[in-house]
């Protein structure tokens, strides 16, 4: 049985105008796991299903064309010797997306699978058919959220800032189970997700990462701005206004830090309080975000963490 530990920490107070306006602390939490791109949350939500997963067992996993999870998973298995299985939201595998390529590098098996069918993951029926056409897998669901994933979440110590303890703590969100995890971690300190994703459903989808007999009150969800997926100027802006404190990308930490912010701003957000902010990773992404047309070059060259050369060849316009 593989046993992965927390990794090692790091905090970062950042400043900001508005945190200054609005005397707010904003610290930043942020893992260095071992395996780098094993990144940000994925190395705790896998910590599950990579320790209870057979000798003889791979794992099989479901994610959009540019998952963050999938890419993750595929490093996991890479890494630790275990076989891997994608199954992308897609009419057809693109074998120039840098996402699913990476994937394909670290070894991961990638079927595409249609948008209709891919709607039907939740229900009984379609996971009742992975358990038995894939016999040999572990299934994990998309984005590594359940309560197995939320767990592992929760083994963060999110609230414990290097100026003491944080009053509120905050995450993007988009499955649900990071934020879980954290509630979970913390049922006597206010949590607010920050939704990333339009989703009705996302509150229950949270409930269902926490444990079934004990009632959590301690946390609140905010609506998410625009489409999952979709990046705006505004949201683009702010990350490059940050990149010389730190590392963002506009699908999901810039979006998640810049709504805060917002919500500060607007006096939605009560002042004066210790604010923890968990840096869920995401950076694999920029590369697919400019490669869709969603970054220009220059941001992404701004913003990517590593300072990688422009990605392959971009899709034509349309």
């Amino acid at each position: 049985m593989t046993v992965l530990l927390l990794p090692e920490i790091s905090w970062q107070q950042l400043t900001h105008p508005i945190l200054t306006t609005s005397n707010t602390e904003l610290w930043i939490c942020q893992l260095k796991p071992p395996v780098p791109q094993i990144a940000g949350n994925k190395w705790l939500k896998l910590h599950s299903a990579i320790s209870q997963r057979l000798p003889t067992q791979g794992i099989l996993s479901l994610g959009g064309a540019f998952s963050n999870h999938l890419a993750a998973l595929a490093a996991a298995g890479n890494h630790y010797g275990f076989p891997t299985i994608g199954l992308v939201r897609t009419d057809q595998l693109d074998s120039a997306n840098p996402t699913l390529q990476q994937c394909s590098r670290n070894g991961m098996q990638l079927r595409g699978i249609d948008r209709v069918s891919f709607r039907q993951r939740d229900s009984a029926e379609f996971n009742h058919d992975l358990v038995n056409n894939y016999p040999n897998y572990l299934i994990v669901p998309e984005g590594g959220s359940n309560q197995q994933g939320a767990a592992g979440v929760s083994a963060l110590p999110l609230a414990e800032t290097p100026a003491g303890k944080a009053t509120l703590l905050c995450c993007a969100t988009a499955s649900g189970g990071t934020l879980a995890g954290i509630i979970q971690r913390y049922p006597d300190i206010k949590v607010l997700g920050l939704a990333v994703v339009k989703d009705r459903s996302l509150v229950s989808r949270v409930k269902q990462c926490l444990p079934d007999n004990r009632p959590f009150v301690n946390w609140q969800l905010t609506q998410a701005s625009s489409a999952y997926g979709k990046v705006t100027a505004a949201d683009i802006a702010f990350c490059c206004e940050l990149k010389p404190q730190i590392t963002l990308e506009p699908v999901y930490t810039g979006k998640a830090l810049h709504q805060l912010l917002d919500l500060l701003t607007s006096g939605q957000l009560a002042s004066g309080q210790r604010i923890a902010f968990f840096h869920t990773g995401g950076l694999q992404g920029l590369a697919g975000q400019y490669y869709r047309k969603l970054i220009s070059k220059a941001e992404y060259h701004l913003l990517a963490a590593d300072g990688s050369e422009e990605p392959g060849a971009r899709p034509a316009a349309g």
